[in-house]
C-alpha cells in the first residue's frame, strides 16, 4: 500500500527507537508523511525539544515533516467532549503547517482506528506488540537506565544529567570525580568516566619533545621547557567535549574530570589573554551543563608527582575558575573540606539533579496510554 498522506501523532515523551521504526515504516508507505507531536504545558519536556528530537532522528527521510502543537485537552477515550477538541487541535495544526488531511493514520496505540475514522482516513496498525522493538515511553520514564539504549542519540544526549569536576592542580578534582563514578556506578551501571585528556596531551607532547632532542643529541627538555600553543588547546577542548558526548551515549549521568570550558582556563595560563582557541571550541561545541563541582584549593596540600608546576596560581586558578562559571551563567558549587565531606555533599546536589531532570511531570489524567 502506498498512501499519499500519512500522519503519525505522539507525546515522543521522550521519543524512544520504536517510535523513530513507527515512522521509518510509515514514511515508507506513504508520499508524504506528516508527524505532529503533540504536548501539554504541565510535562516536563518542552515541545521544541521534542521536535528537535523527531525532526533529528528522521532528518534523512525528506519525505518526512515534522510540526508541533499544544494540546492541553485532557484525554478521554470515552467522551465526546475530549475526541472533539483533540482532533480540532490537530487539524489546527495540519492546517497552520499547510498540511492536507491524511488519508492514512499509522499508530501502535489502540486509539489509531478511532483517530483514523474521525479523519476519514484509513487506519495502519505497525506492531502494536512491541515486537520491533521492546520499549515503551512509559518503560524509559520509569527506569531511564535500564532503558538507555533503546533512546535516538540525539534524546541521550539531551537528557544526560552533566556533573563537572573542575579546579586547580592538585585539589583532587581527578580523585572527586573517580569517587563519584563509582558511588553512582550501581545505579548507572553502564557510566563510564571522562578522564582529563590535556594530561594525556601533556605525556604526548613531552614524549615528542624528548624523542626530538634525543635524535638530535640534546638533553632531554624539563616539563618547564614544553612550549604551548593556542591550537593545542583547542585540540584539546575538542576532545574532550568528544569524550563527554560519548560518556552521554552510555548513561543518563555525566561526570566528566574537566571540559572544554576548564581548558579555556589553562590556555589562558600557559599561552595568555590573546590566545582563545579553546574558548572558541566551547562556544561552539560545548553541551548543556547542569552543574560544575570547583574544587577549592584551601586546606588541599600539594602534591608533587612530577607533572605539576601550579602550585603558586592555585589561589588565582580557583578565583578564575569561580569568576569565569559566575560570568557565564554557569551553575556551580564550592567544594571546601575533606574528601568525604566533598564526597557526600556532592552526591546530595547530584541526586537532586537526576531526580528534577527524570521527574517525568505529567497531568493528573495521565496514563500509560495516553503518554506514548
Amino acid at each position: 500500500m502506498t498512501s499519499r498522506h500519512g500522519l503519525v501523532i505522539g507525546k515522543f515523551y521522550p521519543l524512544h527507537l520504536g517510535h523513530v521504526g513507527l515512522i521509518r515504516r510509515a514514511a515508507a508507505a506513504c508520499d508524504d508523511l506528516t508527524v505532529v507531536v503533540m504536548a501539554t504545558q504541565l510535562e516536563s519536556l518542552s515541545l521544541a525539544i521534542r521536535v528537535g528530537w523527531v525532526s533529528e532522528s528522521t532528518d534523512d527521510l525528506p519525505g518526512v515533516r515534522v510540526i508541533g502543537v499544544m494540546d492541553d485537552a485532557p484525554v478521554n477515550y470515552v467522551s465526546e467532549i475530549a475526541w472533539t477538541a483533540h482532533v480540532e487541535v490537530l487539524l489546527a495544526a495540519l492546517r497552520n503547517a499547510g498540511r492536507p488531511r491524511p488519508d492514512t493514520v499509522f499508530s501502535s496505540e489502540p486509539y489509531g482506528a478511532e483517530l483514523a475514522e474521525r479523519l476519514g482516513a484509513t487506519a495502519v496498525t505497525d506492531d502494536p506488540s512491541r515486537e520491533a522493538v521492546r520499549v515503551s515511553g512509559t518503560a524509559v520514564r520509569q527506569d531511564p537506565a535500564a532503558t538507555w539504549h533503546f533512546l535516538p542519540g540525539p534524546v541521550r544526549r539531551d537528557l544526560a544529567t552533566r556533573i563537572i569536576v573542575v579546579g586547580a592542580e592538585s585539589t583532587g578534582t581527578t580523585t572527586l570525580a573517580d569517587q563519584l563514578v563509582e558511588h553512582y556506578r550501581e545505579r548507572f551501571p553502564a557510566i563510564r568516566p571522562v578522564a582529563e585528556y590535556g594530561r594525556e596531551f601533556t605525556y604526548e607532547l613531552f614524549e615528542r619533545a624528548a624523542a626530538a632532542a634525543r635524535e638530535m643529541g640534546a638533553p632531554v627538555p624539563a616539563l618547564d621547557d614544553l612550549v604551548w600553543e593556542g591550537s593545542h588547546f583547542g585540540q584539546i577542548a575538542r576532545e574532550q567535549t568528544i569524550r563527554e558526548e560519548a560518556a552521554a551515549q552510555a548513561a543518563p549521568l555525566v561526570v566528566a574530570d574537566t571540559d572544554a570550558f576548564a581548558t579555556s582556563l589553562w590556555e589562558r595560563r600557559y599561552v595568555g589573554e590573546a590566545s582563545r582557541e579553546a574558548t572558541r571550541a566551547a562556544t561552539v561545541d560545548l553541551p548543556r551543563r547542569d552543574l560544575y563541582l570547583v574544587t577549592d584549593h584551601v586546606g588541599v596540600p600539594f602534591e608533587q608527582d612530577g607533572w605539576r608546576d601550579g602550585e603558586h596560581i592555585r589561589a588565582t586558578m580557583t578565583g578564575w575558575f569561580v569568576d569565569g562559571l559566575t560570568a557565564q551563567d554557569l551553575p556551580w558549587v564550592l567544594l571546601r573540606g575533606q574528601p568525604q565531606a566533598r564526597l557526600a555533599y556532592a552526591v546530595q546536589v547530584i541526586d537532586a539533579l537526576v531526580a528534577q531532570r527524570t521527574g517525568w511531570r505529567s497531568p493528573e489524567w495521565a496514563d500509560r496510554t495516553i503518554l506514548l
